[in-house]
């Protein structure tokens, strides 16, 4: 799979180097449009108040401060995320309707309906990538297994005892779990809730035995001492939870994050896209922006459109046959 953690240094100066505007001479044609020079839309398909909604506005308050043009967040949710992504795929390709593509809309959709609205893997220019958010096991205040080794092993001594919450099936926090019992074998019955806030609520009234949730919902109350972190699914600790493992220290090669991508209609001239990947790229490279967003788990994941598209390539290959596995099939 193609790493993410960085981007060449001369790629990101020649892309940079092309939002530039270039000077027309006596009788030439624009050689590139300036962009933006007005409002530009963003439209995400999950609901406002959520992760991706949080992160999302803090970018494009970002590069609105960066570029002198608004970025306006437009939540457009269903079907989880298709219905923005939708809106963005039938919109003019001028740069001025841009949106959240990622492993929802652009991979585990693939697996989850038959017939889309789009075409997941061509039906978009992939701009580039914009964070990359690791999922979190937690476990119920009174469990009393919570190291990983030993609540592994509790579970394989009992299939079927316990059970795992998600917000609902088909997403990462559902796969995250099917790999688990795979990878482990063992077998944790998962429940599906219809949003992590309810399946968090059960896992607070103990009604779940585990929950796998998006970092940044959880966090407050495994910081409030309210439920246990077990381990997060990205493929090393992070920062924010210094003592938590990770689950491939205990299962080597395993690794779950939820990514996104800056992503615009198809047809997107090259041009304009890199000048949206140069000022993507520059928002995700600034401190505050970073900073932010490790207070919230995620981390910025710059590419070049190429990368973003190969990646996407590789995780459909990755994460299809998982889906397969744990029964979810194209309806």
């Amino acid at each position: 799979m193609p790493s993410l953690t960085s981007v060449n240094r001369r790629q990101m100066l020649s892309l940079l180097g092309g939002s530039i505007a270039t000077p027309l001479l006596p009788g030439m044609a624009f050689a590139q449009e300036a962009w933006p020079i007005r409002t530009v839309r963003y439209v995400n398909g999950f609901p406002a108040g959520g992760a991706t909604d949080t992160l999302s506005r803090i970018l494009c308050q970002k590069m609105s401060e960066l570029s002198g043009q608004s970025f306006v967040v437009e939540n457009r949710a269903g079907a989880g995320g298709v219905l923005g992504g939708d809106a963005v795929a039938k919109s003019a390709p001028d740069g001025y309707t841009l949106g959240l593509g990622g492993i929802a809309t652009n991979v585990l959709a693939i697996g989850t309906y038959a017939k889309l609205p789009y075409d997941p893997r061509e039906g978009f220019s992939f701009i580039g990538g914009m964070w990359q958010l690791p999922n979190i096991l937690c476990a119920r205040k009174d469990l009393a297994f919570t190291d990983l080794k030993d609540l592994l092993a509790a579970i394989k001594k009992e299939p079927g005892k316990y059970t795992y919450a998600s917000a609902g099936f088909g997403t990462t926090l559902h796969l995250s779990g099917e790999m688990m019992n795979s990878m482990a074998g063992v077998q944790v019955n998962h429940i599906p809730y219809k949003g992590a806030g309810p399946a968090l609520t059960d896992l607070l009234g103990g009604r779940v035995d585990l929950l796998f949730d998006n970092l940044p919902g959880s966090l407050p109350s495994v910081r409030g001492g309210q439920i246990r972190p077990v381990a997060v699914t990205s493929r090393a600790r992070i920062s924010d939870l210094p003592d938590v493992p990770a689950m491939a220290e205990v299962l080597p090669g395993y690794e779950m994050t939820s990514w996104t991508a800056m992503v615009g209609p198809p047809d997107m001239k090259p041009e304009l896209v890199a000048q949206i990947n140069a000022l993507t790229n520059k928002a995700l490279a600034d401190p505050g922006l970073k900073a932010r967003y490790a207070d919230l788990g995620a981390s910025p994941m710059p590419t070049t459109p190429a990368e973003m598209k190969a990646f996407r390539a590789a995780e459909e290959a990755r994460l299809l046959p998982i889906m397969q596995a744990a029964g979810i099939k194209p309806s």
